[in-house]
Parts: structure tokens; C-alpha cells; sequence
């Protein structure tokens, strides 16, 4: 009895943490309701879609469907992807996530037509809160996410990949940071978590020159983690799954689990992470998978 409470709190303390780690603004509880306000306006102008599709396997594709203006996100595109990362917030069964564009392009940011319809500061500003809101529960969601990048991902796709735990390149496909030549900087999120990913220096060398990064480029600063052989979309997408196998396979439970501990490592201070750690350790020891490897006397050479 005393073990089935002691599990039973540390279930509720990782449930807790998990609460204060995603599906909450990253901002204030005033800005919570001023999110209503941009959602209208983000409805005045359509076209696109996103598309989530979800396999038995535990992994799921997210995809930016607007072809016809390079992938980029229209307003009622970007409540459709906020939309669907709450559904994977809620998806208990999956492990990986590849987030991709159509027709073998990645993301090309923001449509204009909608940027230049909400040209004033106010709506700026709130655009901005809601993609950074949406793309740090894209990050902070219980599964492996990779970008797979074919084509273009510039500006505010730029910063989508950096929303994934993995890039995946193709042949012939650029990063680019293109916001200086607009007049902005990253508004996304993108410019902090550019500078986790390859430091000081080099984000402010893609950010100050609007460099076009290519797959070998982001190899080597560490922006890109492979560059695939494939160029076709659908022998991409094949590898890029199989890629992302490597670290999806065993439990759904452990691999959520995993994700959970790096993310808080990541962004919690070190007594809390640890707290953390010890959480959700608790609701893994004596767990089915536990049980099961033990069952299996499990040798490791």
C-alpha cells in the first residue's frame, strides 16, 4: 500500500511538472486572453492547411500544405498548427514526430499577404506570442521531432526547424535566416534557440549576413545532424523514418519519458531538473517495460 502511494505522488509531481513544461503561454495570464484577439484577425485570411498523420508505430508527420505559396503560413495555417501540436500534446501512443513541407519544400515563413494586412506593431507583437507560444510546445512535446528539410526553409520556417530536436537536410535544400532583409529579427523564437544549437558566434554570423546554409555548412556548425542521399519526396521521407527509428524503438512510455528528462534538463534549473529526473524515474521503475527487460536478463556488451 505504502509503495502504490509513494508511486502514485511521484506520478502526480511528473504530472505537474509536465503542466508547467508545455500546453502553457509562455507569457502571462493577460496574454492569454488577448490571444482571442489575433485569432480573429488569424481567421480573416486563409489558405493552406496542416496536416497531421499518425501511424500505429508511434510516429507522426506534421505537414505545412501550402504549395502554391512555397509553404508559407497563412493566418488560419498558423491556428491549424497550433491546433495540431495540442493534438500531439494529447497523443499518449506516439514516440517521433517528422515535421515537413509539401511537395518537396520546407516552409518559406510567413505568407505577406497576411504580413502586410497586419502591418501594425500591435498585431506584430501578438503574432509573435502566439508563434513563439506555439513553436516552444512544439518543442517541449513528449516526442523525438526531426525537420526534414527539402528544399527551402527561410525565415519563419528557418526558425521552425530549430523547433525540432533534429534537422535532416537533402541535397540541394537551404536554411536561411532571411529577416535582416526585411527588416526584422527573428520573431518566432528562433534567434534563442539558434543560439542554443551552435552558439554565439555562429548564430550571429547567420543572423548578421543572412547566409544561405547548405546541408554541408549545417553539418558542420552543427545546425544539421544528417544529410540525406535521397531527393525524391517520397524516398526522403522513407529515410528520414528510418533515420529517426535509430532512437524511437522500445516503449512508447520510456521513450516520452526520455524527452521529458532532456527537455527539463534543458530548461529547468539544476535542483528542479533533478527533481524531475527523480519524478519521473519513479514512474518507470516497476513499469511494465521495466519488468519486461528484467524478465529478459538483458545483457549488455
Amino acid at each position: 500500500m505504502a509503495m502504490f502511494c509513494i508511486h502514485k505522488c511521484l506520478k502526480c509531481g511528473l504530472r505537474n511538472q509536465t503542466l508547467k513544461q508545455r500546453g502553457l503561454s509562455v507569457y502571462t495570464s493577460v496574454y492569454r486572453v488577448n490571444e482571442d484577439d489575433i485569432k480573429e484577425k488569424l481567421q480573416q485570411h486563409p489558405g493552406g492547411s496542416i496536416d497531421l498523420q499518425k501511424d500505429q508505430n508511434g510516429i507522426a508527420n506534421l505537414i505545412i500544405n501550402n504549395p502554391e505559396r512555397k509553404n508559407a503560413f497563412s493566418g488560419t495555417m498558423m491556428l491549424d498548427f497550433r491546433d495540431r501540436v495540442e493534438e500531439l500534446e494529447h497523443w499518449t501512443n506516439g514516440k517521433g514526430l517528422i515535421v515537413r513541407g509539401a511537395e518537396n519544400t520546407f516552409c518559406s515563413g510567413s505568407d505577406l499577404r497576411a504580413v502586410k494586412a497586419m502591418s501594425n506593431p500591435e498585431d506584430g507583437l501578438r503574432i509573435c506570442m502566439f508563434m513563439q507560444n506555439t513553436l516552444t510546445r512544439l518543442l517541449r512535446l513528449p516526442l523525438i521531432s526531426v525537420a526534414l528539410v527539402q528544399g527551402k526553409a527561410l525565415g519563419g520556417g528557418a526558425e521552425l526547424t530549430t523547433a525540432c530536436d533534429f534537422r535532416l537536410m537533402t541535397s540541394g535544400s537551404e536554411i536561411r535566416f532571411v529577416h535582416k532583409h526585411m527588416g526584422l529579427v527573428p520573431g518566432w523564437g528562433g534567434a534563442t534557440r539558434l543560439i542554443k544549437l551552435i552558439g554565439y558566434r555562429n548564430a550571429l554570423k547567420l543572423l548578421s549576413s543572412a547566409q544561405h546554409v547548405n546541408p554541408a555548412t549545417g553539418l558542420k556548425i552543427g545546425l544539421v545532424d544528417e544529410i540525406l542521399s535521397s531527393t525524391d519526396e517520397g524516398s526522403c521521407l522513407e529515410e528520414a523514418e528510418n533515420w529517426l527509428n535509430q532512437y524511437t524503438g522500445g516503449s512508447s512510455q520510456v521513450i516520452r519519458a526520455i524527452k521529458n528528462v532532456v527537455v527539463s534538463g534543458r530548461e529547468l534549473s539544476q535542483e528542479e531538473s533533478l527533481k524531475n529526473e527523480k519524478s519521473i524515474f519513479g514512474t518507470l521503475w516497476g513499469s511494465h517495460a521495466n519488468l519486461k527487460a528484467l524478465d529478459q536478463n538483458i545483457k549488455h556488451n
